[in-house]
């Protein structure tokens, strides 16, 4: 996902909105800011990191007075530093301080995802894996937060159960096995939707390859098992690795030769990247 369209980041920033104005709008500002005082004020990241959320920063300062306008000067997926200028605001003060705390928490967390993201992408840079995200979302950010890892140089994997067929274990063990789960899944959906099965051994593995999917899970392998399975797969399925991976297991487990790393707490766990609004004198 390279793009945040506004009919979909729209009613998601008013629900944060309104969320946070309530019934009676913002008491502090409206107490003690003139109606008519302006204010400019800098975006700016107190670590390093990469942007993302920039479209959902600037919407919710529209959304709360579209006289706000907002400089980019590192647009999302942009590397910072300590006192790197993100952006400049310039606007209504009111409008600047009432909608600062949404602009930020959106800014911050999904520059947390694409940070996390951008730290197993560069760890594995020298192999052909890449890392992508999961389902393992914040419900009602799912578009946001795989778009943030996008920004990070990561992969996404399915958005929904309606894009892909993902047989996990369960599936497996109520459909009495692998080749009962696959070609029940074969006869319901169409040849357009591609079929993924988690393994988690080597003889999985070889049953799954007897039936042939168009990706394998490999789930909790260490690198020694997961260069043996990726021998046996010899190309024939995308290989794709999981289980509590970190930034440091990422790389002997990219070594072994898999296609993609999927990794949860990109997402579910994100570390939020610490941005500040510095206000400038006028």
């Amino acid at each position: 996902m390279r793009s945040l369209p506004r009919p979909v980041i729209e009613p998601i920033v008013r629900a944060a909105l309104l969320e946070d104005l309530g019934r009676a709008g913002d008491l502090t500002t409206d107490s003690i800011i003139a109606a008519d005082a302006v204010a400019t004020v800098r975006l700016v990241s107190r670590e390093p990191g990469v942007v993302a959320g920039l479209p959902l920063a600037q919407l919710a300062w529209e959304l709360v007075d579209a006289r706000i306008t907002c400089e980019v000067q590192l647009p999302d997926g942009s590397r910072v530093e300590p006192g790197s200028v993100i952006a400049t605001v310039h606007g209504p003060a009111r409008g600047l301080l009432t909608g600062e705390r949404v602009a930020l928490n959106f800014l911050g967390h999904l520059s947390g995802v694409a940070t996390g993201t951008a730290t197993i992408a560069d760890a594995i840079a020298h192999t052909r894996a890449r890392v992508a995200d999961t389902r393992k979302t914040i419900p009602g950010l799912r578009a946001l937060q795989k778009y943030a890892v996008a920004c990070g140089g990561g992969s996404n994997h399915r958005f929904g159960l309606d894009d892909a067929v993902l047989i996990k274990d369960n599936h497996i063990a109520v459909a009495g096995g692998i080749r009962a789960a696959v070609e029940a899944a074969r006869a319901h959906v169409g040849h357009l939707v591609k079929i993924e099965v988690e393994v988690d051994s080597l003889e999985q593995l070889a049953e799954l390859l007897q039936v042939g999917a168009d990706v394998v899970l490999l789930d909790n392998m260490n690198p020694d098992v997961l260069r043996e399975a990726v021998a046996m797969v010899d190309g024939r399925m995308v290989t794709e690795a999981s289980g509590r991976i970190t930034p440091a297991s990422a790389v002997p487990i990219a070594e072994a030769g898999v296609d993609l790393i999927s990794v949860g707490w990109l997402t579910h766990s994100a570390r939020v990247l610490d941005i500040g609004l510095d206000h400038l004198p006028e």
